[in-house]
């Protein structure tokens, strides 16, 4: 038996795609004997393995006993590829609905999220570099510190030193007092 799918298989193609045109062919078929009809007849012929030629004038022979002309066949050839025509109309629009959804919001969604990173990059390189900054005072407070620290040190000993040496002068001077007056 020749199906609607078998009536336009080649090699190649793609087994849903064939699948959903032959249905639509199917579901769009005319009443009576027409191109769709005279495509199965010549599939059946061509089973047969009669020459091309011989299958065409066979089927159009036998359509022709029902009144088939040639003219009311290419007529009706048209009528199927306008209902493929349209098919592929809906495909197309499905199709741009599709990429919209799943492709191109994907891809805005993708250059959102790489803006972000690069706007993140740029702050972490301000980040970095305030720190630095903040480093580099904490280095010199650190330094000054260091360096005031020692210089009280030096002090606090020069003082000690010093007041030491004093009252160690006084208390010479009251022995001296003491030992002389």
């Amino acid at each position: 038996m020749v199906t609607t799918k078998s009536l336009f298989a080649a090699e190649g193609l793609d087994e849903r795609s064939l699948e959903f045109l032959s249905n639509a062919v199917e579901k769009n078929n005319l009443p009576g004997f027409d191109y769709f009809e005279f495509k199965r007849a010549v599939a059946a012929l061509l089973q047969m393995q009669l020459d091309e030629a011989t299958c065409y004038k066979s089927a159009f022979a036998t359509a022709a006993t029902v009144g088939l002309t040639k003219e009311k066949l290419i007529e009706t050839a048209g009528y199927y590829r306008d209902v493929l025509l349209r098919e592929k109309e809906h495909f197309d629009t499905a199709l741009e609905s599709q990429n919209a959804t799943k492709v191109t919001s994907r891809e805005q969604e993708i250059k959102r999220l790489r803006d972000q990173v690069e706007r993140h990059k740029a702050e972490i390189a301000r980040l970095q570099d305030e720190i630095g900054g903040y480093l580099n005072q904490v280095d010199q407070s650190e330094a000054a510190v260091k360096a005031e620290a020692q210089k009280l040190e030096r002090t606090k000993s020069a003082f000690e030193k010093t007041h030491q040496l004093v009252l160690h002068q006084i208390e010479r001077d009251v022995e001296n007092m003491h030992k002389y007056l």
